[in-house]
């Protein structure tokens, strides 16, 4: 049985992860949610003395700005869109046919304005840039949200929908490398915090492609990525649990976000994957959490 399998299994066995039939998609227990929200508290008592605006965006986000964001262009074997039934009767009536005879009904459907979150910061940059300009200090945002990616798997660590706490920066070049150098050194304390084994190295996104590649070997040669990655299914191949991100002034030239000296803004972001974050804890220090060391009890519930 492999390492992934084998904590699959012990999770669903415990009750912590609650099957629903398809891969990558599970309920939680109360002791899973506590983890996760203590884990947040966690990271609030680093980031949160910094005055963040506080936004919460919900799973899913419009059509119009994800096609923008262009998304589709770089992942859209990770996209997921929200399509709804729009006929009349007869339409109904067949669809109902379908569904009868077990044939394929999904046809009926017809995209809606709404696509799933990819990413908890998407929905974030047109908001921001309908303000207006930015102070010259620029902006700094607390988001949390469900995303979704389709890339179904039984490696519990690879989900379907999960959550993502993040901190976007937005700023000059030199005010948002500084903040995502920060929240690297941050995230490096705060596993040591809780226990878990850590590393910090230079990544890239999935691009999609032939083309892809090359942006993903762009993205490294620039140091725009870097992930931590903590061991949760395999001590080899290690999960990524947190993310650094330099976007450089793409998603401001996008978007159209300024400074007030007209100036395009520089974005960053570090996020937090919620669930792989507690899958780590569970996988490291076991699945009874009244059992886990005293030091990393303080650490989350004080």
């Amino acid at each position: 049985m492999d390492m992934q399998t084998s904590l699959l299994d012990r999770l669903l066995t415990a009750g912590h992860l609650i099957e629903t039939g398809v891969d990558g998609l599970y309920g939680r227990s109360g002791a899973f949610e506590d983890v996760i929200a203590r884990f947040e508290g966690l990271v609030d008592r680093y980031g949160g003395g910094e005055n963040a605006e506080a936004i919460r965006f919900p799973p899913g986000m419009n059509r119009q700005y994800f096609e923008k964001s262009g998304y589709m262009k770089s992942f859209p074997q990770l996209a997921g869109t929200v399509h709804a039934f729009c006929g009349c009767d007869l339409d109904h009536m067949s669809l109902l046919k379908c569904m009868d005879e077990g044939e394929d009904w999904t046809g009926q459907q017809q995209a809606t304005d709404i696509v799933l979150t990819p990413a908890a910061c998407y929905p974030l940059y047109p908001t921001i840039a309908k303000r207006g300009p930015l102070p010259m200090a620029g902006g700094l945002y607390d988001l949390q949200s469900y995303c979704f990616r389709h890339e179904p798997s039984t490696d519990p660590a690879r989900q379907q929908l999960f959550r993502m706490r993040e901190y976007v920066r937005m700023g000059t070049e030199h005010d948002v490398t500084e903040f995502r150098q920060l929240w690297m050194d941050r995230g490096l304390a705060i596993m040591d915090e809780v226990g878990l084994d850590v590393e910090i190295d230079v990544a890239n996104d999935p691009f999609f492609g032939r083309a892809g590649k090359l942006m993903a070997n762009n993205q490294r040669d620039q140091n725009l990525k870097f992930e931590l990655l903590i061991p949760v299914t395999s001590t080899v191949n290690k999960t990524a649990c947190m993310s650094f991100n330099y976007h450089q002034d793409a998603f401001g030239t996008k978007w159209g976000l300024t400074l007030e000296d007209g100036s395009t803004a520089h974005t960053a972001c570090v996020g937090f994957g919620l669930e792989r974050i507690a899958l780590a804890l569970f996988a490291k220090h076991g699945l009874e959490t009244a059992e886990w060391p005293q030091d990393v009890r303080k650490a989350l519930w004080g």
